[in-house]
């Protein structure tokens, strides 16, 4: 589908790219990953025609279209949601047309008329075509797309421009899906997605006809949709056709052993060295001393990848709190007439990890806000004793002075105490040198986030609300912050659209949903199943919302009710993590075969390799004897070659996410 062809890539006389060779097939879904900076955007781009390489040839199949879809950036206007999306199916609004035209002409044009045979067979080519490439569901297949990413069928008559920018990055998704190009770049597609989204495009790329090339910080995302990941690093690209997960794995593997490999050689060429300079004036050791060096010379240097930068950080020590953190009774929420939260009532008790969940526009952020000590029209938001608070803003990292340095942000905010620690807490999230002299408003979404994450450990809190942290973060930083939130004693409360985040935190789920709450005891995985159960026409009744759970805590009732719940929920874990620890042993032992068959298929691939080179000379054939054992050997070796191959690919769809 895609060859690119000793490819490079310079900037100012920086290389970016150096002579890549790689190769993408069809029906291939590819996470592109790499440090920031690494290029990964750049090379989608060159792809997509929008940027051009220094070097070398970019090589499609015949017929190959290209789709892409940045960051951000894009707007439409002028058209309604509907007529937009539909757009993307020109060719077969075209296809319609002209049957609707041909429609009329046989209408008019008699029988006998000579016209009217090759009018027939037009007419007939285009009701085959048009019926499969799909035409008569694409008004249903539009509707399914628009519906996947979170549009309402209220939505689909308004007008383009109304919709603000994450959601126009949802209609330019919306179009692109609909196109189908044979190949599909897509930059960070989840950053403006709910997890319902999300979880709609994960099936949608699973199925997805044609191969796929996407960056992504959700690794939930990547492990459910890429089956082969390409790293970018040190002007290269790496491949790995594995899960995101195993990549990790294998990668660390693959840098130690370059690790042993690179400290072998070392000391190998440092006794080299060490030779050529102790005899280099010795005439009795000259050609010695030449063999040295031109060994030397010969030496191919095993270069390592950079190491990582990763931010590294803990939260301060949480003070003692009481048992209950904060309680909501009976908040309402209104913006006009529209009540996003209508009398709901939350018990959020201590070192509990709670996430909030719900589609956008739910009132999420509207919840974290009132917990934050935002407004509310009535009830009641009591704060436990002794709780100190730190809020964390959907759009934090935009309030910030943009005309401050980075340091001067922090400084703003800290303790005289925190200020001589100020640059080792600047240091820990990355901003090293010049960098702390960086005005706010140059700096880039992910270094505004981490900069805003720094001031949360200025003062010691005890309750977190985070709303979206991981928001622009790379992969490795937001393993590095869940890391950190599982080690902080106090309790947090948080929203994100990041499954991985969500399933390592969580230990209790609220679902804000048309201006109430339902409480789930219990993980993400869990508040998925219980999902599961609601939604099928079982007869039982939903799950208690977090109201009735809390209304009258004296009730014998409605505590031996909670702790069957919670009980329940525990065997559910229980069953579900041995379950997980069977599903993980066996996708183990299958990885190890995997790795196996592939190793003893190169082994028996090279010695086939070996003996054909040798079949290749005319002059081997000389003896008949040994013609005739060498063709035994080969039918042997190709046997086994085809036998490993056959168990290789029996095993090889367990391996797809």
């Amino acid at each position: 589908m895609l060859h690119l062809k000793q490819l490079s890539k310079e900037f100012a006389g920086k290389p970016l790219f150096t002579d890549i060779n790689w190769h993408l097939k069809k029906g291939e879904r590819v996470g592109l990953v790499g440090e920031n900076g690494a290029g990964k955007s750049t090379l989608m781009r060159i792809i997509a025609g929008q940027v051009e390489h220094s070097s070398g040839e970019l090589l499609f199949a015949r017929g190959a279209t290209v789709g892409y879809l940045p960051q951000d950036g894009i707007v439409t206007r002028g058209r309604t949601l509907f007529a937009e999306a539909m757009g993307a199916l020109a060719e077969l609004q075209g296809i319609e047309r002209e049957i609707e035209e041909l429609t009329g002409l046989l209408e008019t044009v008699p029988h006998d008329d000579p016209r009217h045979g090759a009018l027939l067979e037009r007419f007939g080519r285009l009701q085959e075509e048009f019926r499969l490439k799909g035409g008569y569901a694409m008004e249903a297949e539009v509707g399914n797309v628009l519906r996947g990413l979170g549009f309402s069928p209220a939505d689909w008559q308004r007008e383009c421009g109304e919709f603000s920018g994450g959601w126009q990055m949802r209609i330019a998704l919306a179009r692109l899906l609909l196109m189908k190009p044979n190949v599909l770049l897509l930059d960070e597609p989840t950053n403006h997605l709910d997890i319902e989204a999300r979880n709609w495009l994960e099936g949608y790329l699973q199925a997805y006809p044609f191969s796929v090339i996407l960056v992504s910080h959700d690794r939930f995302f990547l492990d459910q949709v890429c089956h082969r990941i390409a790293e970018v690093w040190n002007h290269a690209i790496t491949d790995y056709h594995c899960t995101y997960s195993r990549y990790l794995v294998q990668r660390e593997e693959r840098v130690a052993a370059l690790r042993e490999a690179k400290r072998r050689q070392d000391e190998e060429v440092q006794k080299m060295e060490d030779f050529i300079n102790r005899f280099r004036y010795q005439a009795n050791k000259a050609s010695l001393v030449q063999s040295r060096i031109k060994q030397l010379e010969k030496i191919e240097r095993i270069v390592l990848p950079p190491e990582r930068r990763r931010i590294r950080f803990r939260f301060p020590p949480a003070p003692k709190s009481g048992r209950i953190a904060m309680e909501l009774k009976g908040v309402t929420r209104a913006y006009g007439a529209k009540k996003v939260l209508d009398g709901i009532d939350l018990v959020i008790e201590q070192g509990e990890r709670v996430s909030l969940v719900g589609h956008n526009g739910a009132g999420k952020s509207t919840l974290m806000r009132v917990l934050a000590g935002g407004e509310f029209q009535g009830g009641e938001r009591l704060v436990g004793h002794n709780v100190v608070l730190d809020y964390f803003a959907q759009d934090q990292a935009e309030a910030m002075e943009s005309g401050r340095t980075a340091y001067d942000e922090l400084l703003a905010d800290a303790p005289f105490q925190m200020v001589p620690q100020l640059r080792d807490i600047l240091g820990a999230f990355l901003f090293h040198g010049d960098d702390i002299q960086k005005k706010v408003a140059v700096l880039s979404g992910g270094e505004k986030n981490r900069l805003a994450l720094a001031k949360m450990l200025l003062r010691p809190s005890n309750l977190l609300l985070l709303d979206e942290p991981t928001n622009h973060l790379d992969l490795f930083s937001k393993d590095v912050l869940l890391e950190a939130l599982r080690a902080f004693t106090g309790t947090v409360v948080f929203v994100s659209h990041d499954r991985h985040f969500i399933d390592g935190l969580a230990t209790r789920v609220v679902e804000v949903e048309e201006g109430g709450l339902t409480s789930y005891q219990g993980d993400y995985e869990y508040y998925l199943a219980k999902k599961g159960e609601i939604s099928q026409p079982s007869g039982q009744p939903p799950m208690a919302s977090a109201r009735a759970i809390h209304e009258s805590p004296l009730q014998p009732a409605t505590q031996n009710s909670k702790l069957e719940t919670q009980n329940l929920s525990k065997e559910e874990r229980l069953r579900s993590r041995e379950e997980e620890k069977l599903r993980q042993r066996e996708d183990r032992q299958r990885q190890k075969r995997l790795a196996e068959l592939e190793g003893a298929i190169e082994l028996e691939e090279g010695r086939l390799a070996g003996l054909e080179g040798k079949m290749a000379d005319p002059a081997f054939f000389a003896d008949h004897e040994a013609a005739r054992l060498a063709g035994e050997e080969h039918a042997a070796l190709s046997a086994r070659v085809a036998a490993l191959y056959e168990e290789w690919e029996a095993l090889q769809p367990l391996r797809q996410p």
